[in-house]
């Protein structure tokens, strides 16, 4: 006798592919899930390591940029007190000038000229005097020459004036100053220290 099978196997067959599909789809939405899971955690792992170097470098950064300012203003106090020392040292080698100034002036002065005034700006120095003739300006001006601490002399004026019912002559030079032998003789008069035994 032949068996004639009535069961509708077709949509059978289609409810356990239905199945099968969606257990595969859940398996595969677990596993995607799983992994997203997986690499979320490791990638906000991974960013708050690198958030915490990023504190300790902006940590670090500021420390040194304390120490830097710090160095700065140690810079500038040094060279602060380095400009005050050169200052103090200039005054130190050039207290003795105005004395020998004075002293040249004195020696290097003919007879028949005076002195009114001797202004000193750095090492330039402008003497103005009244003299009977302008000979002796020029002879001034060579004894001035010959000085081994003054040089340069020039005459920037000489005019005739009228003083106490006389005709006299009033002068303007300058003349400048040689600082290196003025220094080198503050050097040689300096108390040499004992040696140390």
């Amino acid at each position: 006798m032949i068996r004639i099978n009535l069961l509708p196997h077709r949509e059978i067959r289609r409810k356990h592919q239905q199945q099968q599909f969606f257990t595969l789809l859940g398996g595969v939405i677990v596993i995607g899930a799983a992994v997203w899971f997986v690499v979320h955690s490791y990638l906000d792992e991974e960013l708050d390591k690198q958030q915490g170097r990023n504190k300790y470098l902006q940590d670090e950064i500021v420390k040194l940029d304390k120490q830097i300012a710090e160095i700065q203003k140690l810079k500038d106090q040094t060279a602060a007190l380095l400009a005050r020392k050169r200052v103090v040292e200039t005054l130190q080698g050039n207290r003795s000038e105005v004395v020998q100034l004075l002293d040249q002036l004195v020696r290097q002065l003919p007879d028949g000229v005076y002195l009114k005034s001797v202004k000193q700006t750095g090492s330039r120095v402008t003497i103005t005097g009244l003299t009977q003739s302008q000979a002796r300006v020029s002879t001034l001006m060579r004894n001035l020459e010959s000085s081994p601490q003054l040089e340069s002399p020039g005459l920037v004026e000489i005019k005739a004036i009228q003083q106490g019912g006389q005709r006299v002559n009033e002068f303007i030079m300058n003349i400048n100053i040689t600082r290196a032998k003025i220094e080198d003789d503050a050097k040689r008069a300096a108390p040499k220290p004992a040696a140390k035994r």
